[in-house]
């Protein structure tokens, strides 16, 4: 009998504390509110507390959906984290989250495509599915906490950043509900955007701190603007290709929630209606890898999410810049 990955729920989780571009403004010592909602559409971001950590807001997201999905930690056969801002450089965020969701009998693994990383996870996750008879539920999750990398003497990063996290929990079903991804790179822009320091690249200790400092994310040198008008249409037609569908046959996009004009332009590009789309740039910020799943998520929690039988896409990039496009049958 063939394997069919379902997406079975979806969960997220976003810190208490609200950060306006006013209080940004404040910490930076600059004006950038009225910029930043007019060519962004951020108006106000969450940072997490003191006291937590990435897998934190992983295992409030992960906990969600695993009871929407009405399922138990220690049923979990594997646990995927995509994050580029670990607990640790050493050891995975995945096994702490495992730990902390008392997920004993699952395996697990970070992976780190930076903000492409959850789409990337998700095909992992359904490839996995397919291939391994003995599984049933995989926990594929994103976290992101960049408020603790943002320098705020830097206005053309401090204002964009926040923190979140999403989780989906993937099953079998009877129907096709994977259709196929599509991944693509572009590496010359390794050095555009990231955080620098910590690695091999700039070892961050007591000798050479004073050169280095403390690790930042940092906008190195400039993206096309046409980056994503030129990439993400061949990104998506390669998902939609294996699946034999076209644009039009998708009922909801799910993007990259950086910058709402990107989005409302991509839209337009492809000649859809902006209704098929949804974001949370707006009342979130920038949160990286689960942002595609966050924006997912809260569409479900307004009652605008996906109808089962329809069909969504998924379109993420990030620093690499890595890229990532998914498509799914709804449930």
């Amino acid at each position: 009998m063939s394997r069919s990955p379902q997406i079975l729920s979806t969960g997220s989780y976003v810190p208490d504390r609200i950060v306006t571009n006013a209080e940004v403004d404040a910490l930076m010592g600059a004006t950038t509110s009225e910029w930043l909602l007019a060519n962004v559409g951020i108006r106000e971001r969450r940072w997490m507390a003191p006291e937590q950590v990435t897998s934190d807001l992983v295992v409030e997201a992960s906990k969600k959906a695993l009871t929407r999905a009405g399922i138990r930690a220690d049923e979990l056969d594997l646990i995927i984290v995509s994050t580029d801002t670990p607990d640790y450089l050493s050891p995975s965020t995945s096994v702490v989250v495992q730990y902390k969701l008392g997920a004993e009998n699952a395996g697990c693994y970070d992976i780190n495509s930076a903000c492409a990383g959850w789409v990337t996870a998700l095909d992992q996750g359904a490839r996995y599915l397919l291939t391994e008879p003995s599984f049933r539920y995989i926990l594929v999750a994103g976290g992101y906490g960049m408020s603790r990398f943002i320098d705020l003497k830097d206005k053309k990063t401090a204002n964009l950043f926040a923190d979140g996290a999403g989780a989906v929990v993937l099953g079998i079903g009877e129907e096709k509900g994977f259709f196929g991804s599509n991944l693509l790179a572009a590496g010359s822009f390794h050095d555009a955007l990231g955080i620098y320091s910590g690695g091999t690249y700039r070892p961050v200790n007591v000798e050479n701190f004073a050169e280095f400092g403390a690790p930042k994310v940092e906008f190195v040198k400039k993206f096309p603007k046409t980056f994503n008008l030129e990439y993400w249409p061949k990104l998506m037609q390669g998902a939609l290709d294996k699946a034999g569908l076209s644009f039009d046959d998708v009922d909801q996009y799910y993007f990259t929630q950086l910058n709402l004009r990107t989005i409302e332009s991509m839209m337009d590009f492809l000649k859809q209606p902006i209704s098929k789309t949804h974001w949370v740039m707006d009342k979130w910020g920038y949160t990286g890898s689960p942002c595609v799943l966050m924006a997912l998520d809260d569409a479900i929690s307004q009652g605008k999410g996906p109808k089962s039988g329809e069909i969504v896409l998924f379109c993420a990039s990030g620093g690499g810049i890595t890229m990532a496009s998914s498509v799914w049958k709804w449930k």
